[in-house]
């Protein structure tokens, strides 16, 4: 049977699949719009700091009054309602939900999350892929240890690419490359979330209407978001980032054979098995049409001539060469399609993506000078933007890793372009997430 089969009949069974969501912003949200049409899934209770905004962004979504009023877990389980609390902790201890969606955004507090969950025996989908980029690998390790799933969110652009990248190898092609699209200009890079609705395409009007965070889109305008999720769909498909980090070349879809293929053969890459970012704008900043930027792509190669002759035979548009060619998926829609890592992780018992080794790292690089005794802002804010580095490279150098950037404070000047070193700041390293760093670290061979 098909996925959506096996929900009506996990509903029919009366034995839904029982979600716990922490983290009730825009992309919590969005799957709680969707999970109300989701047979065979309750979700049981939904975890905030801010229960009253959580409670009024359901109600957005169209929650219905009655389904949100269970005033406790047990209450929730009894009726089919929902129990929106803020205390995460108990809605992980609880033997309701099998299933805990991560949704907060912060990889401290999401990597605190996750291992609570493993802990407690509980299946972990992360939304939060600043975690992975920071400890994915070791994340991953302490799941299959607690004999639990640990699964990126379908929806998100990293689960869509290694579903590519899977069904390209699954086909018995060779990945050149694979990556995701971006709107990319160098200037970006210093946007804050004082000028981000200036470039990113809305008004500040449509931004409030639709409840938008501007730290978080900042964060995707300038590149720390491309770089997180490139790192992810790196260490989860065993690609490569490039050695001076993303390149951001312009192209639209068609334009994706020809130029996501090594410099030899005429394209843009280094080499060969890399992650990469599409830009959707010329060099003159005017948008490219038939564009990538919301969607994510794989270019493989034919690497028999019977391979080579098929795709002919079968007039699939390839490189010049016709030894690439390209496969994409236009739109990505965030959490309007986690029903997707809910479904095969509570059906099939599947992973929709997790990292199975560190060999690309997301370093913290400063958006303007740094003075001694600054508190930095971390993801999409003020002070530093993330760039994309091979592992290997940024724990050589002693990098920061952007996801451990929040709340450092600096201790040396730093000026504006430099990547920042772990001496040039004082980091908590008491958290989960800076001692499971440190382990993915140690995963680095020496030299």
């Amino acid at each position: 049977m098909g996925l959506y089969q096996q929900l009506q009949a996990r509903a029919a069974q009366g034995r839904p699949i029982r979600i716990g969501l922490i983290g009730a912003g825009k992309f919590g949200t969005m799957f709680l719009a969707q999970a109300l049409r989701l047979p065979g899934v309750h979700v049981v209770g939904v975890a905030d700091l801010d229960v009253a905004r959580a409670r009024s962004n359901m109600e957005y979504a169209h929650w219905p009054g009655e389904r949100i009023a269970a005033p406790t877990l047990d209450d929730a389980l009894r009726s089919g309602g929902t129990c929106i609390t803020d205390d995460s902790a108990a809605l992980i201890a609880h033997p309701g939900p099998e299933i805990i969606v991560e949704a907060t955004g912060d990889p401290v507090v999401a990597v605190g999350h996750l291992l609570a969950a493993f802990e407690a025996g509980k299946h972990v989908i992360s939304a939060t892929v600043e975690a992975d980029a920071v400890c994915g690998a070791a994340l991953a390790r302490q799941a299959q240890a607690a004999g639990v799933i640990h699964s990126m969110a379908y929806g998100d652009q990293p689960a869509m690419t290694v579903e590519l990248v899977d069904w390209a190898r699954s086909c018995g092609f060779e990945v050149v490359a694979a990556g995701r699209g971006h709107k990319w200009r160098p200037e970006y890079r210093y946007s804050t979330p004082d000028t981000v609705w200036d470039h990113w395409g809305l008004t500040r009007e449509q931004a409030e209407r639709g409840r938008l965070n501007p730290r978080m889109f900042n964060s995707f305008l300038d590149g720390t978001k491309p770089a997180i999720e490139s790192a992810a769909i790196a260490n989860a498909c065993g690609l490569d980032a490039p050695s001076g980090g993303l390149a951001y070349p312009s192209g639209s879809i068609d334009d994706l054979a020809d130029q996501m293929r090594p410099r030899a053969d005429g394209g843009v890459l280094e080499g060969k098995g890399l992650v990469e970012v599409q830009n959707c704008l010329d060099a003159h900043g005017r948008v490219i049409g038939n564009d990538i930027r919301m969607g994510v792509w794989v270019v493989v190669e034919a690497v028999t001539e019977y391979q080579r002759r098929c795709l002919e035979e079968y007039h699939v548009a390839t490189d010049d060469s016709g030894r690439y060619f390209a496969a994409w998926k236009r739109w990505h829609l965030i959490g309007l399609e986690l029903g997707m890592s809910v479904a095969n992780v509570g059906l099939r018992g599947e992973a929709t993506g997790t990292a199975t080794e560190f060999r690309a790292d997301v370093v913290a690089v400063a958006k303007r000078d740094l003075a001694p005794g600054e508190i930095l802002d971390g993801e999409g804010g003020y002070c530093v933007a993330g760039q994309l580095r091979p592992a290997a490279a940024s724990v050589a150098m002693g990098a920061l890793p952007l996801g451990l950037a929040g709340g450092a404070r600096v201790l040396r000047p730093v000026a504006r372009d430099r990547i920042l070193a772990r001496a040039d700041v004082a980091v908590d390293e008491t958290t989960s997430a800076a001692r499971l760093r440190r382990e993915t670290e140690a995963m680095v061979a020496p030299g």
